[in-house]
């Protein structure tokens, strides 16, 4: 994948969902329509954290790299290079995969 260029502000991350397999374990080839939304993916990009009351920075807990866990209809969906991305909030992540 090329390099995104775009940088989240705050306490935003820019993430790649992962899709479910196509085929379940019983060999049915399930079309677009029947898939789940997407709740796991990995991070692109990550701002630099929100500010506490004194204007302090606070340091995200995810990484570029990492595998997260979201809320199913959570963040933004954008498309960037032909591919559809979301813009979440540190917030509306349930947690980091492995």
């Amino acid at each position: 994948m090329a390099k995104i260029s775009f940088k989240p502000l705050g306490g935003r991350v820019l993430i790649e969902p992962l899709e479910q397999e196509e085929v379940t374990a019983g060999g049915i080839v399930l079309p677009e329509t029947a898939k789940e939304k997407p709740q796991q993916g990995k991070v692109l990009a990550a701002g630099p954290g929100d500010r506490d009351d004194k204007g302090e920075r606070i340091p995200l807990d995810v990484k570029v790299g990492d595998t997260v866990l979201f809320a199913k209809y959570s963040g933004t969906e954008v498309k960037m290079d032909g591919k559809k991305l979301l813009i979440l909030r540190e917030s509306d992540l349930l947690g980091i995969v492995g």
